[in-house]
């Protein structure tokens, strides 16, 4: 799609509609004004304010330190910089252990951000808080599979739904939160298999991570797309650029050239 594309920002809508004509959804993460302009106009459908700016913007090695105000503050800034595509905030951790905390930190993200939507991690227990927002008027994108900010309690990173038990769990987890009002479901490092199946169990799209290329759409962290990070991306990231390389070699282009200048003489 050219720079010249619509303008109307797409909706909730708008997103299960494309599930349902067979059209593959594309989100990318953003946590940037010109970032997330640039991405509005390549195109994309979704915007993801994740949490993960925790990792590849603030340096921390876990998303479980980022803030609420650091959400918003993002947010903001993401909003500001798109016109088209639907913006989703992740609520991060501990701003939604219950349906009254969930409420007044979703509020807060709408009020002080302006994006359409907010993502909150979690499986069946998460239904209530899900509930409870959309009665609201909140328009909720759920996250099932490996949830970081539960890395801890899981024992680390790893694919989800391998044995019978836990793939019956993340069935009944999609299923009560589609029926909860989630309007999407991210399925993050589930086994594809059962990503696939989960897909076409629900009317909501499913949006994977590392899950395979049955679901709904497919979510990455900008910056495992485009090569921007001082590490590897995980496997199941193939970066388009790189963008790491052209910024050091700018960079260092720069310092040459300022070293190289003649002292000026009076």
């Amino acid at each position: 799609m050219s720079i010249h594309a619509e303008t109307r920002r797409l909706t909730t809508r708008d997103i299960r509609a494309k599930k349902r004509s067979g059209e593959k959804l594309a989100m990318l993460t953003a946590y940037d004004h010109v970032t997330a302009g640039l991405l509005d106009q390549a195109g994309i459908d979704m915007l993801l304010v994740g949490d993960s700016l925790g990792n590849v913007v603030l340096g921390y090695e876990t998303t479980i330190p980022v803030t609420l105000d650091d959400m918003i503050r993002h947010a903001a800034a993401v909003q500001r910089g798109s016109r088209r595509a639907l913006v989703v905030c992740d609520l991060p951790f501990g701003a939604a252990t219950d349906p009254d905390t969930a409420l007044r930190s979703a509020v807060a993200v709408m009020q002080h951000s302006g994006v359409q939507a907010i993502k909150i991690e979690g499986g069946v227990a998460a239904a209530p808080i899900v509930r409870r927002l959309v009665e609201q008027g909140i328009a909720v994108m759920a996250h099932i599979g490996l949830t970081p900010q539960s890395v801890h309690q899981l024992g680390g990173y790893y694919r989800h739904g391998k044995s019978e038990d836990a793939a019956q769990a993340l069935i009944d987890a999609a299923k009560a939160l589609e029926a909860a009002g989630a309007f999407a479901i991210v399925l993050e490092m589930v086994v594809p298999e059962l990503a696939a199946d989960i897909t076409a169990m629900l009317e909501i799209p499913t949006i994977g991570i590392g899950s395979g290329p049955d679901c709904a759409g497919q979510v990455l962290v900008l910056n495992d797309l485009i090569g921007l990070g001082l590490k590897p991306p995980p496997s199941f990231a193939k970066p388009k650029a790189d963008v790491a390389t052209i910024v050091r070699d700018a960079a260092s282009a720069y310092i040459a050239e300022v070293k190289a200048r003649e002292p000026q003489r009076d």
